[in-house]
């Protein structure tokens, strides 16, 4: 299947994921700019007015940018929905982004028709995530546009199963747009992501390194002081399994290696959690692949860096 025609823009296949705190204006302009999709969880504009202002500023600087800069077009931005009862506002926030026909929605923690209907309805599309085939099957068969399954060592909140496996098996039965998610930090794993079947590159923890992200800044060291072996899964913080940077664990008074089970039903995103050391804030989240990430630079080097990472990638394989 073609992708949809809100990718023709793209300078590399590649979607930046939607980061808890750390996405705002400033990084997804940046990242757009540089020619890939950048996006936010529409929780980190708080208080939900803000939601307007966000996107209200994102649509005027890149539509400026376009203006100036024909030959070099600015990717799509895209907003990150958390369908979940412990969010309360997902319906208000779609208000927002009906009013500014936000032209991609990302899904998570649960896949609504009534959603994918409306985003439809305004001409965007919907990429719901997925750590399983039943799953990606659900969410397709209420109407999102596309999947992002989210493999083993991703960051954040992510599954375990191989990404030659879903992805092998999602593409068995479905031939629309996909993202996959999991330890892609550099451009020869944007390619290998191809080679398997996925349409683009879901990318999040490099991004947390970066001077336009809202990270403190012990947080954008610890991704590129960490590696692999510093990744800790765990449902604790959220009651969803997620993987998480270990000396933040360490730091908030815990032992990353006999961590308690946590629980679903105390979900409360950017409110606490399971302990009182809060998700995002004070443990952070982090995927496999920070061992790729040697350095805090601007967006605009990091996806030029990815550009040569995967045009070599191409020239080795003879692509």
């Amino acid at each position: 299947m073609t992708l949809p025609a809100i990718f023709d823009r793209l300078r590399l296949p590649i979607i930046a994921s939607p980061l808890f705190i750390v996405s705002g204006p400033e990084l997804v302009i940046a990242q757009c700019k540089a020619g890939i999709v950048g996006s936010f969880p529409a929780l980190n504009a708080r208080p939900q007015a803000m939601l307007d202002e966000w996107i209200h500023r994102i649509t005027e600087e890149l539509a400026a940018w376009n203006r100036d800069n024909p030959d070099r077009p600015a990717a799509p931005f895209a907003v990150n929905q958390i369908v979940h009862k412990s969010n309360n506002r997902w319906e208000e926030d779609m208000v927002t982004c009906e009013k500014w026909q936000v032209p991609i929605v990302i899904t998570s923690l649960g896949a609504r028709e009534d959603l994918n209907a409306a985003v439809k309805g305004w001409g965007g599309i919907t990429m719901h995530d997925v750590i399983d085939d039943r799953f990606a099957r659900k969410a397709i068969e209420k109407g999102a546009t596309g999947l992002i399954p989210v493999a083993a060592g991703a960051g954040g909140h992510a599954g375990t199963l191989s990404p030659f496996a879903i992805v092998q098996e999602i593409r068995e039965w479905f031939d629309g747009p996909v993202a996959l998610s999991g330890s892609i930090a550099n451009g020869a794993a944007v390619l290998g992501a191809q080679a398997m079947g996925a349409d683009l590159a879901y990318i999040g923890s490099p991004w947390i390194a970066t001077v336009e992200a809202n990270a403190d800044e012990g947080y954008k060291q610890g991704i590129v002081e960490g590696q692999a072996s510093d990744i800790v899964y765990s449902d604790l913080f959220t009651g969803v399994h997620g993987n998480y940077l270990r000396q933040s664990i360490v730091k908030a008074g815990l032992d990353p290696d006999n961590l308690p089970k946590g629980d679903i039903s105390t979900m409360n995103f950017g409110s606490g959690g399971n302990t009182e050391a809060k998700a995002w804030r004070d443990i952070w989240g982090s995927g496999q692949g920070v061992g790729a990430v040697k350095a805090i630079e601007t967006v605009a080097d990091r996806v030029d860096r990815l550009e040569r990472e995967y045009l070599a990638a191409r020239a080795r394989l003879k692509l």
